[in-house]
């Protein structure tokens, strides 16, 4: 098979976790006999420091013209310090995922069997997890018109959800459970909101569709709660922006390390795959950051295509690099660690 992917590094640690993830994927094409033709595009506060935007009409062509994306992060500490910044690296990464159509962020939260001891939860109240969330990426408070009145004083974000919205996120949850345990739990806030009643209702009308999946409606705070004390009992999540930007970071220190959880952003054409921490640039340039969910949302990226055997080989891979302690310094409890290029070569090499 022959891949063109958008290579989008972005800032921070972005670049030397994404060099990972292209030297597993080369050896993942190199193994299985495919070719892969990168094509690296500038985000983030690196696109605005050169062309003064986060997300230039160049990037965007090349994304769309490309089979996946291939995503670092974005962020920099001296736009998150600056209040009166008019322009700034996140707001690329909404604008990317309006213009790509992502309107799905599939999250998945799964444990490591060598790392159980890591999680900051006990172990045995995180055995067997293996969730996963949707999230609605295009609507919500986080598009919502926003602004200030009353001299500055006052402030307003307004949350707006449109059924077809609702129902285009919905209906891959509901296919994505079929392919797991069947099971569908659709988190709100119901009691209080009126977008919250547009998401239940919604879901309801959709249940006659897919009589196989049993579905449960619970409050987002509920939710909260139960993800830390009996994780295992979720399978497929599904909800809207606010509510599954928190609750998939809570999710993700389950497994020991946000380091380690990969992400996919899902559209009507096109996908992008992503790892799921910030752009961590205090640890920028220093060779510490790890790489193992950038190269797992590489794996996300080989099984899109319906490549399962090379995504299953980086899943391999990445598990006995865990097993046998070749890790980062965040794994490493204060033991032998290794950089975050020795981690990536160690990877390739392997496969």
């Amino acid at each position: 098979m022959k891949l063109n992917i958008a290579l989008l590094a972005g800032d921070g640690i972005g670049p030397e976790v994404i060099d990972q993830a292209v030297k597993v994927s080369d050896a993942i094409a190199t193994k299985f006999g495919h070719e892969i033709t990168w094509k690296p595009a500038l985000t983030g506060a690196a696109a605005i420091d050169a062309v003064g935007e986060p997300y230039p009409d160049e990037t965007h062509e090349i994304c769309k013209s490309s089979d996946a994306v291939l995503f670092g992060a974005i962020g920099d500490p001296k736009y998150d310090n600056d209040p009166t910044a008019k322009v700034r690296p996140e707001q690329g990464l909404l604008k990317m995922r309006k213009a790509l159509g992502l309107f799905a962020n599939v999250r998945p939260t799964f444990v490591f069997p060598s790392l159980l001891d890591k999680s900051p939860l006990k172990q045995e109240r995180i055995e067997g997890t293996d969730l996963v969330f949707l999230r609605e990426l295009t609507g919500g408070i986080y598009f919502g018109e926003k602004g200030r009145k009353d001299n500055g004083d006052t402030a307003f974000d307004n949350c707006l959800y449109t059924k077809e919205e609702v129902t285009r996120l919905a209906r891959k949850g509901f296919e994505l459970a079929m392919t797991r345990s069947k099971k569908l739990c659709c988190v709100d806030k119901a009691n209080v909101l009126e977008t919250s009643r547009l998401w239940r209702e919604t879901v309801q009308g959709l249940e006659a569709d897919y009589p196989e999946v049993e579905v449960s409606y619970e409050f987002v705070d509920a939710v909260a709660m139960r993800l830390v004390q009996w994780p295992s009992s979720y399978d497929v999540l599904i909800t809207e922006n606010l509510f599954g930007d928190i609750l998939t970071d809570e999710a993700s220190v389950i497994s020991g390390s946000m380091g380690l959880m990969p992400s996919a952003s899902m559209g009507a054409d096109i996908a992008l795959f992503e790892p799921i921490h910030g752009s961590y640039p205090q640890a920028a340039g220093k060779n510490i950051a790890n790489p193992m969910a950038t190269v797992l949302s590489a794996a996300m990226m080989f099984e899109n295509f319906g490549l399962q055997e090379e995504g299953k080989a980086i899943r391999e891979v990445v598990n006995k690099a865990l097993a046998q302690g070749f890790v980062t310094e965040d794994l490493a409890d204060g033991g032998k660690s290794y950089g975050t290029s020795e981690v990536g070569d160690w990877l390739a090499a392997n496969i």
